[in-house]
């Protein structure tokens, strides 16, 4: 029989809730990275929480390395999620799916060489669990969750600053040569880690033009193609800044390419 059971970090206590229950706190009265963990078979998820508001996504002109394609405007996110404080490990992804595709072995490691079809059975399995707090369900991020979960707050090319080097992700200069632990690098302002660089992570979004006037964004109506955000470790530095964009196809598969969850309202 499987395990299931939730842990909410709060302002100033450790507070618990059962499957079934809604988490202790209002979406107004939460702060930005407050934890909650959703445990499966003793394997935890560790979840931050994104508030909602408005960011400027994309990149400013005078930002070093950009793409004329990170065209920049002002965004609004209308409600708040929960966002993986991590990459989706081989260990959450073998004790859902039963299997493991990824090329390096590691229970901590990212999972990849997953394809974005690959992600939505295992969202698909992990939703049927109904483990999911109340209100709540499991998905990629959209494009624009990502970004602002990444950015958390800042303004600059990477949630660090501007000028990255190898103990602040793990991209090409960092020498693994490979992928690494999944929180081995700083975490950003809402304790969310390796958002630049370990593995690309696939959004929900069809790659697309940026809408205008963009509210609760959900990108191009259709494509041939998935967004995927953040570089990886076979990456230069300018490919994992918080306004990159890059896409694959849906059935497309790479060491280079991972997940991240978020759990977003049912009705979203």
């Amino acid at each position: 029989m499987q395990k299931f059971s939730f842990t909410f970090l709060c302002v100033f206590s450790l507070c618990t809730f059962s499957v079934g229950q809604a988490p202790p706190l209002a979406e107004a009265e939460r702060k930005a990275g407050e934890r909650m963990t959703v445990t499966i078979e003793d394997v935890e998820y560790a979840f931050r929480w994104c508030p909602p508001g408005k960011f400027m996504m994309g990149s400013s002109e005078n930002e070093a390395n950009r793409f004329d394609y990170e065209r920049q405007q002002e965004v609004t996110l209308s409600h708040g999620f929960w966002m993986l404080e991590t990459e989706v490990t081989q260990n959450m992804w073998e004790i859902v799916m039963r299997n493991n595709p990824s090329e390096f072995k590691g229970a901590k490691l990212p999972v990849e060489s997953v394809s974005w079809n690959d992600c939505q059975e295992f969202i698909k399995k992990l939703n049927d669990m109904q483990v999911a707090p109340v209100g709540f369900k499991f998905s990629l991020p959209t494009e624009a969750q990502w970004e602002y979960a990444c950015r958390a707050g800042t303004t600059t090319a990477y949630h660090f600053g501007d000028m990255p080097t190898r103990q602040d992700a793990n991209f090409g200069v960092s020498g693994h040569g490979r992928t690494w632990n999944v929180g081995s690098y700083p975490a950003n302002a809402w304790g969310l880690k390796d958002m630049h660089g370990n593995v690309w992570e696939w959004c929900s979004d069809w790659s697309g033009e940026y809408p205008s006037g963009a509210v609760d964004p959900t990108g191009a109506d259709r494509g041939t193609s998935r967004v995927i955000r953040g570089g990886a470790w076979s990456d230069l530095a300018r490919f994992a800044r918080s306004a990159q964009r890059n896409n694959r196809i849906p059935a497309y598969r790479s060491t280079y390419i991972g997940l991240r969850l978020s759990l977003v309202l049912e009705d979203r």
